[in-house]
This record gives C-alpha cells, structure tokens and sequence, in this order.
C-alpha cells in the first residue's frame, strides 16, 4: 500500500515539473477521454457529510456552517448568530487508511443583514517513503495541502444576498526533490470567491409554506501555482462555477421537503487537440486552443476553446440532483446522484446520508455509491458534527 501511495504523489509531482521544464503539450489520448486536470484538486473535495449525502448539491440548499464552499452568500440567510462546524473527510480509504482532509468552518452573524465566516482544509496524504531512481532511501515524509478561507456575506434585500471570499492556497508534495535540473518546491496561490444567492419564500394553499431559491458561485479565481524552480508554464488551480435551483415545501408544522439540482463547469482550459511536427519536433495545436495563458483569460477561454465544439462544452458540466426530508427540524434522510460525461471523468454515482439536530449539537451522516467506476469516497462512512447557537443578544431579539 505504501509504494501504491509513492507511485500516485510521485506522479502527480512529476507530471507538474515536467511540464514546467519542458512546456509542451502531450499527445492527445486514444481512448478518448479528454480530461481537464488542475492542481491542488482537494479544492473541488465536498467538506461536509450533508451535501455528501446529496450528490455534492449545495448552491441554493438551505443555509448552514459549510456554506463557505458551496455559496457563501447563503450565510447572510442563516437562522442562528453562531455556527461551527468540523468534518473529516477519508480518501481512498480502500487502499490506505491515513490520506483524507480534515476542515474547520465557522461563522457569526452580525445583525440581521452581514455575516462573517472563515474556514481551514488540510489534506495530508500520510507518510511515504522516497527513494532514489536507484533505490536509495531518501526517508520518510507527509505530504500536505493546506487552504484557509475568510468571506463577508450581506444581504441586498430581504431576498438577495451576495458574498465575496478570499482564500490563501499552500501545496507541500514532495521535500527536494530535484527533476530534469529543476528543484521541485512548494506551490503558493491566492483565490477569490464571488457568490449570490436568492430566497424567496411562498405561500401554498394547503400546506405550511414553502421557498424557491437560486444560488450563483465562482470559486478559486486566483493565480496559478507552479512546482518547479524552472517555472516555464505554472498550473491552473480548479476555477469553478456552481449554480442551481431548489423547491422546498413545508407540508405541515413537522414536514419538510426539498429538492435541488447543482451544474458546475471548471472555468479552466481545454486541451487542445496536438500531433507530432517531426520538423520541429514539438507538438503543435490541430484543434482547440493554447492552454498556456493566464488566469483570466484561460476563465474566459473555458466557455468557447472545446476542439470539439459546443458538445464538448456541454460535457464538461457536471450535474448533481438531490432531495431532503426533514421532520421537526431534528431528523433528516438525503439522496442525491451525481453525473458527469464519460470523456471528462466519468464520475457517476448516488448518495445516501441522514442527519440530526438536537439543541444546538448537530451530526450528519454520508455514504457514497458508485456507478461507473470506482471512487475515493467508496464504501466509506463520511461525518460531520455541528454546533449552532443563538447569541444572547439575538435571543433577546426574538423575544421582543
């Protein structure tokens, strides 16, 4: 297990330094698949067990502690003053048993409009043990990447809300170690988040109620990250673009139902389509565009560089849908299903989880299934706990 672990991080490293020294593309796969890949992909990991539950849907669910990665507009809508949140996350449990991601997500509501929040993700991929292309020891070392996050969120109106984030990025792979004369060292980016959110809440004859909503998110717009001290073309961090709809219906006092659907696009280049020119002995571009620019431009790009056309852009978003029913507000069941095309990942899989709330101690609960392949979170049980409270002052609010 400890020399699949070293094989996967060294890889991973490899490819990014080779990339920087040599800066030219690779030949285009046969099988196929054409996949975007970015650094530091523990980014697009879900933190919490709830959307876990859920197919990874969280762009306009109702609010709560980890809506820092999902929409932080979401915390200016939420019911109580104070929240904390802390979850772990196992990662290819089925081979290893020390690689996850562990968060901390928290926030406080100032008045009834503003809201603060702030979060820490650590992913460690456990201990390995380096050698040498001869074999030599190099001694044992825990790779680690590390995000922290801080967002402002104020409603607009008493249906619009909106948020902006910052979040400071650190990626620690391998110690150095040197490839092709060029010394690998630790990657550093900073990112932005921009959010909006919309509840508008509905009466419906018959029922207790109910709410429509719609979340908008773009996360990670930030500067690449090289791992080369010969950084000749840097790496694209996950850019995303979240948005969706969600239906809830209060049926009576002790009833509620949900329903969303999430579509996500990485705003990150395409590969292009390359062939040999055995004259300059380089790859050179047959279809598509140069994925060799800058943050920005490769944000705009996205929507219009698909070799392919307008198909493969539509196969590059993923779509998540979901339900969740609660019953007075303590007890909850989740379901969700997750898609994505078979030449970009083929992810495909449903979701199970449950939650529960009591006072203001929380805990829920995630299982995932997959359906075309296999997936990192397989078989394994994800959780979260949650504390949510009511500030004295806000108490006081209320009963006024």
């Amino acid at each position: 297990m400890q020399q699949i672990k070293n094989s996967l991080v060294l890889l991973l490293v490899l490819s990014f330094a080779a990339s920087d020294v040599f800066a030219q593309l690779p030949p285009e796969p046969t099988d196929g698949s054409r996949v975007i890949s970015t650094s530091v992909p523990f980014l697009t990991i879900a933190p919490d067990a709830r959307a876990g539950g859920m197919g990874d849907v969280g762009a306009s669910t109702s609010p709560d502690i980890y809506s820092m990665f999902w929409n932080p507009a979401k915390y200016a809508f939420c019911d109580k003053a104070l929240g904390i949140g802390i979850g772990y996350v196992p990662w290819l449990r089925g081979l290893v048993n020390d690689i996850g991601m562990a968060s901390l997500y928290g926030y406080y509501k100032i008045g009834d409009k503003q809201a603060v929040a702030m979060s820490l993700r650590y992913f460690s991929m456990g201990e390995i043990n380096y050698t040498d292309e001869n074999g030599k020891d190099l001694g044992n070392y825990k790779p680690n990447e590390l995000a922290v996050d801080a967002t402002y969120s104020r409603k607009f109106s008493r249906e619009i809300s909106g948020a902006v984030a910052a979040r400071f990025i650190y990626s620690n792979l391998i110690p150095g170690y040197n490839a092709y004369d060029a010394s690998v060292k630790p990657g550093y980016s900073v990112a932005a988040d921009v959010a909006f959110y919309y509840h508008h809440p509905m009466e419906i004859t018959g029922t207790s109620g109910g709410s429509i909503d719609f979340g908008f998110d773009i996360s990670n717009i930030g500067a690449k990250i090289s791992y080369s001290s010969a950084s000749i073309q840097s790496n694209f961090i996950p850019t995303n673009l979240r948005l969706g709809p969600s239906f809830t219906l209060d049926i009576d006092d002790y009833n509620r139902i949900s329903v969303a659907i999430d579509l996500n696009k990485l705003l990150v280049p395409t590969p292009p389509v390359t062939q040999y020119d055995s004259a300059s002995k380089t790859y050179v571009i047959i279809a598509g565009k140069d994925n060799n620019v800058s943050a920005v431009r490769g944000m705009l790009q996205s929507f219009y560089d698909a070799p392919y056309g307008f198909k493969e852009e539509l196969q590059e978003i993923t779509v998540s849908a979901a339900a969740e029913y609660w019953y007075n507000k303590l007890f909850s069941i989740r379901a969700g299903y997750f898609y994505e095309s078979k030449y970009k990942g083929n992810r495909q899989f449903f979701t199970l989880g449950a939650g529960l709330r009591y006072n203001v101690f929380g805990l829920d609960f995630s299982y995932l299934i997959p359906v075309k392949q296999n997936n990192p979170l397989q078989n394994t049980m994800e959780f979260t706990l949650l504390f949510n409270f009511d500030t004295e002052k806000k108490s006081k609010q209320a009963a006024q």
